[in-house]
C-alpha cells in the first residue's frame, strides 16, 4: 500500500469529522470496498443513473497510451487524453502503455475505473463536462514500484470547498493519511463520482483475456479524439496600418 492513499477531486481536501446530523451516502463503504459494489449500490438508490453513459476524460502525462477493454480484449492503444462514456455501476479495466518513465520501456499497468455517480450538465452538452480521471507521473511510478494507489474523484460542495488555487493544468489533489479513508473524506466535502485504482499485482499474459480480470467488459462509448486547433495567423501590418496624421504644429503624429 502507498504511505498515503490519494484523494483526487475538482478541489481535494483534508478529512474533517462528520456533522452529527449528517448521513453520508457511503456510510457502510470505504475505498477498500471491492470494485463494483459502490457503483451498483448507487444504481439501487434510484434516479436518472441507470443506463446513463457518463463522459469520462482519462488524462495522463504526455506520451501515455490507454486501451479500454472491449469485447473480451483490450482495444487499440490511444494517446491521452481519451474521452469515453462509462456506465454507472460496472468496473472498467484499462491497459496503460508507453509509460513515460526512464528504464520502464515496455512496462504496462492495468488500472480500473468505477463510476459511482453522474454529473448533470445542460442537455446536449454532456461531452463538454466529463468527469476527469487523471493519472499522474507519480501514480505511475508508485504503481510500478508495486504500491497501490486509490483516487477518489468528487464534485466539491461549495460550502465545504478548500480555498486552493489552480497552479497548472493538472487536476488538484491532496494526499490522505494512511489512517483516513479517501471515500469518507470525499463524502464530507462533496459528492464522489469516480474511483480509480492503480497498482498491485500485474496479471500474467494469459490472464489479460480472462473475463473476471476484465470485469466482463461492460459497454462503453468512445468519443472522437480531441481536435487540436491551430492558432490564427498573426495580423499583417497592412491590415492594421493607420496613416500618420499631422498635428497642430505641422509635424506628424
Amino acid at each position: 500500500m502507498v504511505a498515503g492513499t490519494i484523494l483526487l477531486g475538482l478541489v481535494a481536501v483534508f478529512r474533517t469529522p462528520y456533522a452529527v446530523a449528517q448521513s453520508p451516502p457511503h456510510l457502510y463503504f470505504d475505498a477498500r470496498t471491492p470494485p463494483g459494489l459502490i457503483g451498483t449500490t448507487r444504481i439501487h438508490r434510484g434516479g436518472p443513473v441507470e443506463n446513463y453513459f457518463q463522459p469520462v476524460e482519462i488524462r495522463g502525462p504526455a506520451g501515455l497510451h490507454v486501451a479500454p477493454a472491449e469485447n473480451g480484449a483490450f482495444s487499440e492503444p490511444r494517446p491521452v487524453p481519451l474521452t469515453v462514456g462509462m456506465l454507472i455501476g460496472p468496473v472498467y479495466r484499462l491497459r496503460l502503455t508507453e509509460i513515460p518513465l526512464l528504464n520502464q520501456e515496455g512496462m504496462e499497468l492495468f488500472p480500473t475505473v468505477e463510476i459511482v455517480d453522474r454529473t448533470y450538465p445542460p442537455p446536449g452538452r454532456e461531452g463538454q463536462f466529463p468527469i476527469i480521471a487523471e493519472i499522474t507521473i507519480d501514480d505511475l511510478r508508485l504503481a510500478l514500484e508495486g504500491k497501490f494507489v486509490t483516487r477518489v474523484v468528487y464534485l466539491e460542495d461549495p460550502t465545504q470547498a478548500v480555498p486552493a488555487a489552480m497552479t497548472g493544468p493538472e487536476q488538484p489533489w491532496f494526499d490522505v493519511p494512511p489512517n483516513q479513508d479517501p471515500l469518507a473524506t470525499a463524502d464530507v466535502l462533496g459528492r464522489p463520482v469516480a474511483i480509480i485504482r492503480l497498482g498491485g499485482r500485474l496479471p500474467m499474459p494469459e490472464e489479460q483475456a480472462d473475463p473476471a480480470f476484465l470485469f466482463g467488459c461492460p459497454p462503453l462509448v468512445l468519443y472522437p479524439a480531441r481536435v487540436k486547433l491551430l492558432p490564427p495567423p498573426p495580423r499583417t501590418q497592412s491590415a492594421s496600418f493607420s496613416p500618420a496624421l499631422p498635428d497642430v504644429a505641422g509635424g506628424v503624429r
